[in-house]
């Protein structure tokens, strides 16, 4: 018997407990905790994994805390681009945008890719246009931009750096965050659902689009294996396929879901050098959320119990 459940993430990276002040880890605590909570009210109520994952995703895009919608990051140009992509497990559809800059909250224009259009994948100004023509506002991009984030971009262009992200007010290091929300559920029909978006890096290239829009990269879910979200070294995720690598791990080599996660962050992401983790919820409910870096955002909602949020290594149950 599968258990309803929602995972979410808010990023990975180099946490140090030191750094944050009690005041400010309990806003992101907070935050994880509303959007699991709405993820589990919504599956309780006979939602389907795919919109649940939708939402939870969007209610990340809104908070600032975090670094997809609003609170992206900066590009090299002083402009946001913004990536999302949702993925339906029972039916392996899938929709992206990468790279818009007037679209508010990025992964319900790819869930109307998804839903709207024979394409999986739309870029830039004909992602925003097919966005529009269905029916989501254009907005003025500087909706994205916060103070803390403007801070980032400057330091980051006078020391000629690209960032993975850098927040002030989170317990990150300056050049150790990995900017991407995540959300993977599994509903009471058995369907699997997994969705991610991010704002990039900080003083990233123009036209830079990492691993989070890419099915099988950064976001992957079939009922036969796994729903994955990734967040970290975006070039890394790509390269490695990330997320199809633990369903494929699970599917073909029979591996517990556990078993496959770990490897793929543990042990392939590793040995390219790159850094961050995942969330992964199975087709029976299990759920794991393996991480390289010292920490990640991170939360779990089962039907009925208390959503379980973690910032720092070691806090899992």
């Amino acid at each position: 018997m599968s258990k309803a459940v929602i995972a979410i993430h808010g990023g990975a990276g180099a946490l140090s407990r030191g750094r944050l002040n009690p005041d400010a880890e309990q806003k992101y605590r907070q935050a994880l905790s509303d959007v699991v909570s709405q993820g589990q009210k919504m599956l309780a109520q006979g939602a389907s994994a795919l919109d649940a994952v939708t939402e939870a995703v969007r209610l990340l895009e809104e908070c600032p805390l975090f670094n997809a919608g609003i609170g992206s990051v900066y590009t090299r140009a002083g402009t946001h681009e913004l990536d999302a992509c949702v993925m339906d497990g029972a039916t392996r559809k899938v929709g992206a945008v990468a790279g818009v800059s007037h679209i508010r909250n990025p992964v319900l224009a790819a869930r109307k890719v998804l839903e709207n259009s024979p394409h999986v994948l739309l870029i830039a100004d004909g992602a925003e246009a097919f966005a529009e023509a269905q029916g989501l506002k254009r907005v003025d991009p500087a909706c994205f931009s916060t103070p803390e984030r403007y801070q980032q971009w400057q330091e980051a262009r006078a020391g000629q750096q690209v960032w993975l992200d850098n927040d002030a007010r989170a317990p990150l290091s300056e050049k150790n965050k990995f900017g991407t929300v995540g959300a993977v559920a599994l509903d009471s029909a058995g369907n699997l659902a997994a969705a991610t978006s991010t704002g990039g890096m900080t003083n990233k290239l123009p036209g830079r689009v990492g691993d989070s829009p890419l099915p099988g990269a950064g976001c992957y879910a079939s009922n036969s294996s796994v729903a994955v979200s990734c967040t970290g070294t975006g070039e890394v995720f790509i390269r490695t396929l990330a997320a199809y690598d633990v369903a494929a791990l699970v599917e073909y080599r029979q591996l517990s879901l556990q078993q496959a996660a770990q490897q793929v962050i543990m042990k392939k992401i590793s040995d390219l050098g790159g850094s961050g983790g995942l969330i992964a919820v199975d087709r029976k409910g299990n759920v794991a959320l393996p991480f390289n870096s010292e920490g990640m955002y991170r939360g779990v909602g089962f039907l009925g119990a208390v959503p379980q949020i973690a910032i720092y290594s070691g806090e899992d149950n």
